[in-house]
């Protein structure tokens, strides 16, 4: 009886995680009306998006959980927190993901980019106070972003069709399986953290995130699915070609061919 207590509360426990995580994962399915400037050299994408009027209903789903709770919420966070403090904690969550960055350049045969994020971590650790602020890129060590979705491009899996995910936000499925690699599979530094304490830093890590992305907003144009949509897909195809393909993005007659900065 003890035994199958333990495993209901095991289960009970994942399923929260599960779902914490999604929104965390997800802060820019909460944010999808949130567009930034694209990065130069953003390749065009040809979308492939056979499932546009599903997508289209979960992207509507998603605006409306955030614009009734999350984004209230991320702003009063604004307004309340002092910016050397929000930065703080945006620089705290960032070098958490370098042990990602270090896996999957490992993964991809980049020894550079592993070098680089190994280096990040450590600086940032030591003598940035446990990460809360960033001296790595006072060194000239810039974070070099790397997910398990981009390892698998670099080794040649197609992406898949555009899928607008509830919670997740926009994916495809090579994407989603990355994510999912990331979270449960590749070492983290978030395997470390118990519980409760995971719950409250993953929750402060939703609303830092959408809190970061309201100065945003005002780049939305047009169709706003269509703009996320070309603006993640392009996002992605960049962070996987390691921004190599040269191309400008407002050479094309499509004003909606943007980049998602955060995606």
């Amino acid at each position: 009886m003890k035994m199958r207590k333990s495993n209901i509360r095991y289960w009970s426990n994942a399923a929260s995680g599960l779902l914490l995580l999604a929104l965390v994962a997800g802060t820019p399915a909460f944010a999808q009306n949130v567009q930034e400037p694209p990065e130069y050299g953003a390749p065009a994408v040809n979308a492939s998006d056979p499932y546009e009027k599903w997508n289209r209903n979960i992207f509507v789903f998603n605006d409306t959980v955030d614009q009734w709770f999350l984004r209230p919420v991320a702003q009063a966070y604004r307004t309340v927190t002092p910016d050397l403090v929000d930065r703080g904690v945006t620089n705290f969550f960032n070098n958490l993901t370098e042990i990602r960055n270090f896996t999957n350049s490992l993964l991809q045969l980049k020894g550079e980019s592993a070098v680089v994020a190994f280096g990040r971590f450590t600086y940032n650790t030591v003598f940035g106070l446990g990460g809360l602020i960033d001296v790595a890129t006072a060194f000239d060590l810039p974070e070099r972003p790397e997910d398990f979705g981009q390892t698998l491009g670099y080794w040649g899996v197609g992406s898949g069709p555009y899928l607008m995910l509830p919670l997740l936000g926009p994916s495809t499925p090579r994407h989603f399986t990355g994510l999912a690699s990331d979270s449960f599979m590749l070492p983290s530094a978030w395997d470390s953290v118990e519980s409760p304490e995971w719950y409250y830093l993953r929750g402060l890590q939703v609303v830092d995130k959408r809190a970061d992305l309201i100065p945003a907003e005002s780049f939305i144009s047009g169709d706003r699915y269509t703009f996320v949509r070309n603006a993640f897909l392009q996002r992605r195809e960049f962070m996987i070609n390691d921004g190599k393909i040269m191309e400008d993005p407002f050479a094309s007659d499509d004003e909606e061919d943007l980049m998602l900065e955060d995606f």
